[in-house]
């Protein structure tokens, strides 16, 4: 991590010239400028402007009309990107570079701009603090490595690439030693750029793996997801390898997850373990109430844990991935699984894929359990057994287009987010369900082209 005084004397000695101002768009995708590195220093304050439009593009940058931020009527003016100057840092795989991330600022007002995603979770993180409590998160990702670039793998339309592993590797040493010359370098690069590593290893698909990050406040940890991303595709890049963050990429293979772990701590210390006997647990009633409200409100919220059709794709019985609503202690059928013990005690969710941006399932999370606190909300009964098998309890949304409808019609939805910013979404997941709607796919071709 870097003061501006320690930018300054690296801008001095040469060893940066650039800074990388970024923020994310609704898919979670990072963008920004780059910035002459002494500019920067005589306006670090101030940041910069990027046009409004990227907050209402598709996937292909193509401005999607219907939105009441930015649009061809209001011109496309810009918005402000004011650094967080606490996320200041190297980002020691790139050449003489600093990285900043940035929230962003209506041009002519005061505050946050109410529908960027950190300004949402920044709403909810206010919220658990005015109600005396912070939550502190990790988020665990899984992506598949091919040996493909991602040029080669855009010139063969993505299909028949090369995985890194050619079998099963979850836990194996043998094929991670083979991924290290990526994985290796993307965990020296993230110590060496202010995000704390905890370790990566083989997953339950070919070619596939998991790096996790040390857990820290939720807004810090969704910054070093984001930052923890673009470092694996950008060093993947440089290899001439790629990696893919899809939710399902392959039929046949295990989907990648993103399984948020969550605490609530006060006064530097998590509150969650209690004198009430759940189950195998010891818990407070924070932990009860959060965990009730989270559980709940996951339908309502569905669509920012999943928010591309393809991540409905992953949902099925013995995939790893939940099928059901539920929470059980140390049981990975479960779409909750509550881990540790004393301090480490925390709720697990497995219900994102790796393709969620994490300011909104992080703000997801918090909204759902701040309100079972304030609602005292009691969870379900502990579940205990094969969660695939429990056909009684309530499924998890099964498609893009029936989570978009319960995200849309949802109360509660509109009180956390405000009614501005759940339309604004609910538009953006709508555009993504139509573009997948009139598209014609290679599924099709092979099963209609000649038998119809």
């Amino acid at each position: 991590m870097l003061s501006l005084d320690e930018l300054r004397g690296s801008v001095d000695d040469g060893r940066i010239d650039t800074v990388l101002l970024t923020f994310t768009d609704l898919y979670g995708r990072p963008l920004g400028k780059r910035l002459d590195a002494r500019f920067f220093l005589e306006n670090a304050q101030q940041g910069t402007h990027a046009c409004d439009y990227l907050l209402t593009v598709d996937m292909n940058m193509d401005p999607v009309p219907g939105y009441q931020l930015a649009s061809w009527e209001r011109g496309y003016g810009d918005f402000h990107m004011v650094p967080d100057l606490a996320t200041l840092r190297m980002a020691s795989w790139l050449e003489k570079t600093a990285l900043v991330v940035c929230d962003l600022a209506p041009r002519d007002a005061h505050g946050l701009l109410a529908q960027a995603p950190r300004s949402i979770l920044r709403r909810q993180v206010e919220r658990a603090a005015a109600m005396g409590f912070q939550a502190m998160a990790g988020s665990e990702l899984e992506y598949y490595i091919f040996n493909q670039s991602y040029r080669q793998a855009a010139a063969a339309g993505y299909a028949s690439l090369d995985p890194a592993g050619w079998y099963l590797e979850d836990y194996h040493v043998l094929q991670g030693t083979r991924e290290e010359a990526l994985n290796g370098a993307v965990r020296r690069h993230l110590t060496q750029s202010g995000i704390p590593v905890e370790g990566s290893k083989g997953e339950w698909g070919k070619g596939q793996h998991e790096m996790n990050l040390r857990y820290s406040d939720a807004l810090t940890m969704a910054d070093r997801h984001v930052i923890f991303k673009q470092c694996l595709k950008e060093v993947a890049d440089r290899l001439g390898i790629s990696v893919t963050f899809m939710a399902k990429f392959d039929s046949s293979q295990a989907g990648s997850s993103c399984h948020l772990h969550l605490s609530v701590w006060r006064d530097g210390h998590s509150i969650m373990e209690g004198p009430d006997q759940l189950g195998p647990v010891r818990s407070s009633e924070v932990f009860r109430w959060f965990l009730g409200g989270w559980i709940a409100h996951v339908p309502e919220f569905m669509v920012f844990y999943a928010p591309t059709v393809n991540s409905y794709k992953r949902y099925r019985s013995g995939s790893w991935a939940p099928t059901r609503l539920a929470w059980s202690y140390d049981n990975r059928t479960a779409s909750f699984r509550v881990v540790g013990k004393g301090q480490s005690l925390r709720i697990e969710c497995r219900i994102p894929g790796a393709d969620c941006n994490p300011y909104l399932c992080f703000a997801a999370a918090l909204a759902s359990g701040l309100d079972g606190i304030g609602r005292r909300t009691e969870p379900p009964p502990i579940f205990e057994g094969d969660m695939y098998a429990a056909r009684a309890l309530p499924a998890v949304p099964a498609t893009l287009r029936d989570a978009t409808a319960c995200f849309e019609s949802s109360e509660f939805v509109r009180q956390a987010l405000g009614d501005e910013v759940a339309a604004h979404y609910s538009h953006f997941f709508h555009t993504e369900q139509d573009a997948y709607d009139t598209a014609v796919t290679d599924w099709e071709r092979k099963r209609y082209f000649e038998q119809i």
